[in-house]
């Protein structure tokens, strides 16, 4: 493998907060390797279309603390194709770069591992995602961040709950994987939480909101992750309690992609400048193919295709405190 000296950073897929301090990381660490660094603008199709700029180390100065990518993000469909990667790959050539660090999902994974294939080009994923769903890593990029907005947002809905005495369903981002619905559902805590992993049924949930009911409670919460798999959206959810359980008067409340924004956590910003350190020496050591995540408080390099294959189960221990506090 050549001598890497010029490495380029991009961000792909959903944003998430923590990215933009990921950036600062990459961008400063090659500084302070005296290593070139380029910032590719919209990920993917970015690079196809040769949308990349030099950055030194003043380039990325009080950016730590915003939310969003400076360096944008959109989704490519020329991508997915053979002839928009030999797009890119000549994008990387006429630039003179010799290596990718790629700050995403799974979907932005599974494009660098086929990238690297088929042009052996040295590449290094940073997990960027609030759903907390990659394999590899405790910890994905802005998690914590979307974790606490849900929390502080669930709390202010209680607050008008409580006063008119009333049954709230919150939905929580989280299509195929639960962490944000049960860590914020506990933290919060609601009276019941559904979540993808757990079909906990309809039933359940009325009996539980039941006994609740006798047991003297004259507002609730439930916590719903969108993709539980009851098979009812959370509206639906609602009028079924409505038509089940008429003594509660029920509101919906959906956070939505505000779950996505604001200024990243102290945990985030962090966790985001020692795995940009980590992605570049990795890189100048000559390894690739790899993602930089979090175990046990330490930083550690997983097999790129194995952190995409891979489950990031949910915490069982987890649910079973959860099933106790909603007593």
């Amino acid at each position: 493998m050549k001598k890497i000296k010029k490495i380029a950073v991009m961000t792909s897929g959903g944003d998430s907060p923590g990215m933009n301090a990921a950036i600062r990381s990459v961008v400063r660490t090659c500084a302070y390797y005296r290593t070139e660094c380029m910032g590719i603008y919209r990920g993917y199709q970015g690079l196809i279309e040769g949308d990349l700029i030099p950055l030194t180390a003043r380039s990325v100065n009080n950016i730590i603390n915003k939310g969003g990518t400076i360096l944008k993000s959109a989704r490519s469909k020329d991508f997915r194709t053979k002839e928009g990667r030999q797009k890119a790959y000549e994008s990387l050539q006429k630039n003179k770069v010799d290596a990718l660090v790629v700050i995403g999902g799974d979907g932005s994974f599974t494009g660098g591992v086929i990238f690297n294939k088929e042009f052996n080009f040295p590449i290094i994923g940073i997990p960027g995602t609030i759903d907390n769903d990659i394999s590899g890593t405790s910890h994905t990029l802005g998690y914590d961040t979307a974790l606490n907005t849900a929390v502080e947002a669930i709390d202010k809905i209680r607050d008008t709950a409580s006063s008119h005495n009333r049954l709230f369903f919150v939905e929580v981002m989280g299509r195929d994987a639960g962490f944000i619905a049960l860590n914020a559902g506990v933290g919060a805590g609601a009276e019941e939480i559904l979540i993808p992993e757990e079909d906990l049924g309809l039933e359940r949930m009325l009996e539980s909101l039941k006994k609740s009911r006798r047991s003297g409670k004259s507002s609730s919460i439930v916590v719903v992750s969108e993709g539980d798999k009851t098979g009812k959206n959370v509206f639906e959810l609602a009028d079924y309690v409505e038509k089940n359980l008429p003594e509660y008067e029920v509101r919906v409340s959906v956070l939505g992609h505000m779950q996505r924004g604001g200024s990243p956590t102290c945990f985030d910003r962090v966790l985001a400048s020692r795995l940009g350190v980590s992605a570049v020496e990795l890189l100048l050591d000559g390894k690739t193919n790899l993602m930089v995540g979090l175990k046990d408080n330490k930083v550690i390099a997983t097999d790129l295709e194995k952190a995409i294959k891979g489950q990031h189960k949910i915490d069982t221990e987890l649910l079973r405190v959860s099933d106790i506090m909603t007593t």
